[in-house]
Formats: structure tokens, C-alpha cells, sequence
């Protein structure tokens, strides 16, 4: 079930049994050439940053008669954490998105850190204006945000975007009346847009003023989803409250960029 958080299809996963550091080079390194006998200049030294998403924890508890436990023709406690399984793929997948780090991950779309792309600096995600107020209706745009991305991002990067922002991408065509848009023709490949595969996640915002409703990057390199290494945990409680049974389900897990320069949204707005 959790194959279908689409976060979790395109970022980076890794366990931990603690909390998650990594350092990160933000860049910065210098050289020049020099003559076999010129003095050598110090340079500039690449600067390191620490990634150290918090962990947080994502709960359910909810409570069963124990007679309907005990009386029940069918597995009601194997239903019940079906049930709460799909509520934390709910809870994760717009945590992954949206989420504004209090209690929960931090998610991609974070408007205290968006700048548009020309003043980009690390620790900012850069954004391509879409020439419109409220509404997406320039393909060129989708050019722009492409080639925001330096290359090494490229390569690997995809589009991400919910399926409402999709149906209007597959109208626009190019000066030759072709669709930009491309079906996966194969078994289970995935739709492109300009060369590359896009994935449909419904926690994306819709198209309007201000909104950021497509992002285009290198998941793997921009976002990274720390698991604990215990995965998800049941405490089956039958004594606090008599005749009844509290199922107390926990995961612990964290979320955030981990490369500010693999990512770039297209929000909709003028500038």
C-alpha cells in the first residue's frame, strides 16, 4: 500500500534507527590555473550543511468492542489495520507534499522557501512564473521550467503534478498542432511530457493564483523519507477501558529536500 504515496515512488528511502544526519556540500569550491612558478592564492573552500530531518510519528487508535472481537465471523483485526494502514498512506502522501514540518515531515512545497529562479540560492527551491495570474496556458513555460534544472537533474528528473494540472497539459500541442504530452505505450510505463515520465500525485495543488501545481526534478537527489528501522507497531490494549480493546498503532518516519538544487516548481503567477 505504501507503493502508492507517490513520494515514495520517486524520492530517496533510507532506515534509521535514530535520528537521520547526513552532511551535504551546498557547493562553493573554487580553482583557477596557474603558472609553473606563480604564487598560489588560497581558494574557496566547498561549505557543508547538515541534513537532520526530525523524526515524527504518525498514530491511529481506535477501539473494538472486545465481544465483537471474540463473536465477529471475520478477521476484524486484520481489517482494522488494513483500515489504518490506508490512513497513513493518506497521512504521509500530503505530509510529503505539504507538510509544514510541525509534528509531521516537511514536505516540497514550503512558501517561505520559494524564489523565483533567478534569485535561486542554496536553501531556496526555485520557481518558474507561468505568465499568468490564475491560470496555466503557456506550453513555453513548461520549456523554462525544464531547463531550470541543470542538467546532471535532467537526466533522471520527472514531472510531478496531480491528475486535474494533467488534463490540461495534455491539450497543449506545439507550432505543428503535436500533443506535448506522450502516452506510455508499453505495459505500465508512464506518460511523458517533453521526454520524461510524469507522475500523478493528487496531493499537488490545482491550477490558481500563487499555487505551485507542477514540480519538475531529480526526487532521489532532492527528497529523502527516513523510515525507522521498526516500521509500524500494535499495542493491543484491552485495560484501559473494560470490555473494549484499543488497537495503538505508531510509525515513526521523516521527510525533507536534501538538495535544494534538484528541484524547480512552476507556480502560477506573473512573476
Amino acid at each position: 500500500a505504501l507503493a502508492s504515496v507517490a513520494m515514495r515512488r520517486i524520492a530517496r528511502i533510507v532506515t534509521s534507527r535514530g535520528e537521520y544526519t547526513k552532511p551535504l556540500s551546498k557547493g562553493g569550491a573554487t580553482g583557477g590555473w596557474v603558472a609553473e612558478k606563480a604564487a598560489r592564492a588560497e581558494t574557496d573552500t566547498p561549505e557543508l550543511q547538515l541534513f537532520a530531518p526530525p523524526m515524527n510519528e504518525v498514530y491511529a487508535m481506535p477501539s473494538v468492542t472486545q465481544k465483537l472481537l471474540d463473536m465477529s465471523d471475520f478477521d476484524v483485526e486484520n481489517w482494522l489495520l488494513e483500515e489504518i494502514n490506508d490512513v497513513f498512506v493518506t497521512l504521509e502522501g500530503a505530509a510529503f507534499i505539504s507538510g509544514n514540518g510541525v509534528g509531521r515531515p516537511k514536505g516540497i512545497i514550503d512558501p517561505d522557501k520559494m524564489v523565483a529562479d533567478a534569485s535561486w540560492v542554496y536553501g531556496k527551491v526555485g520557481y518558474i512564473a507561468g505568465g499568468h495570474a490564475s491560470l496555466l496556458n503557456n506550453a513555453d513555460k513548461l520549456f523554462d521550467l525544464q531547463h531550470a534544472l541543470k542538467p546532471a537533474y535532467r537526466q533522471n528528473a520527472v514531472w510531478l503534478m496531480n491528475d486535474l494540472t494533467c488534463s490540461v497539459i495534455r491539450k497543449f500541442k506545439d507550432g505543428e498542432g503535436n500533443y506535448l504530452w506522450r502516452p506510455g505505450l508499453a505495459e505500465n510505463a508512464p506518460d511523458t511530457l517533453l521526454g520524461k515520465p510524469i507522475v500523478i500525485d493528487d496531493n499537488m495543488p490545482d491550477i490558481g493564483a500563487n499555487a505551485y501545481p507542477i514540480a519538475f526534478g531529480d526526487f532521489k537527489r532532492a527528497y529523502t523519507i527516513v523510515d525507522h528501522v521498526a516500521g509500524t507497531r500494535l499495542i493491543r490494549d484491552p485495560y484501559t477501558t473494560k470490555g473494549f480493546v484499543n488497537f495503538y498503532v505508531t510509525k515513526r518516519l521523516a521527510g525533507g529536500i536534501s538538495n535544494y538544487e534538484a528541484l524547480k516548481f512552476l507556480k502560477i503567477a506573473t512573476s
